[in-house]
């Protein structure tokens, strides 16, 4: 079966344009221009992929996320203005997998595409990220660390009794992290392992996904112990502080 994209865009040219690049590329894509009306096809539907403008009319694609990342388990891109730092950072906050800017590339989009779904769950109906993504050869495929169990076998997460709900993007960077635990890894690191794109030294989407982290793991905020940050160097995952 094709992947299925759902494009919830409202400009009909750029659309209309955008569907019939991906589709040459043999995806499935359907385009949905209201944000009000978004949500409930992306809910009923369950897509493979979003493609999610911000500027929508009936509800911006802020909303959309917010409404939905609870109840969908499948991937979210955000089309952002321009060096709009603000919208990048806000739609990563509220669980979008990743974000591309406007004018889009149509070989960078298809790019990105493909490199989420690779890390996607297997179920968009699902909010985990319970993909079949296995570990690199030699290394574990789970890691514990105090209370802490992190699977890439099952990519599920859990701290004491509870399981961790987390998006595709997010376990993919706390499992980069577990697996370098006591180690520092600089923004660069990450976005080159996880995006195959250099830190520019603007880019703010690991810092908003690292915040997601803290919240979702109990880590304070003010002073961070599970994932500390090196000021001037990047982030360390904590090999203690687990229990």
């Amino acid at each position: 079966m094709k992947t299925h994209i759902l494009l919830v865009e409202d400009d009909e040219r750029l659309a209309n344009l955008t569907a019939e690049y991906l589709r040459k590329n043999d995806f499935e894509v359907q385009i949905e221009p209201r944000g009000n009306t978004a949500e409930a096809r992306i809910l009923d539907e369950r897509p493979d992929l979003v493609i999610l403008d911000v500027m929508l009319p009936g509800k911006d694609g802020f909303e959309v996320c917010r409404t939905v990342r609870p109840h969908y388990g499948g991937v979210i891109l955000m089309l952002t203005a321009r060096d709009e730092d603000f919208d990048q950072i806000l739609g990563l906050e509220l669980g979008a997998d990743d974000y591309i800017a406007k004018p889009v590339q149509p070989r960078l989009l298809l790019a990105r595409i493909k490199a989420l779904l690779r890390r996607s769950p297997v179920n968009p109906g699902s909010t985990g990220s319970t993909g079949s993504d296995s570990a690199e050869p030699g290394e574990p495929s789970e890691l514990a660390f105090g209370s802490f169990r992190i699977s890439q076998a099952t990519r599920s997460t859990q701290l004491g009794s509870n399981g961790i709900d987390l998006t595709t993007a997010e376990f993919d960077l706390l499992w980069l992290l577990a697996r370098h635990a006591g180690s520092i890894l600089s923004r660069d690191d990450l976005l080159q392992e996880l995006r195959g794109i250099g830190f520019d030294g603007l880019d703010r989407s690991i810092d908003a996904r690292i915040s997601r982290l803290r919240r979702k793991l109990g880590d304070d905020p003010e002073n961070p112990t599970r994932i500390k940050t090196v000021r001037g160097k990047g982030y360390l995952f904590s090999k203690h502080d687990w229990q």
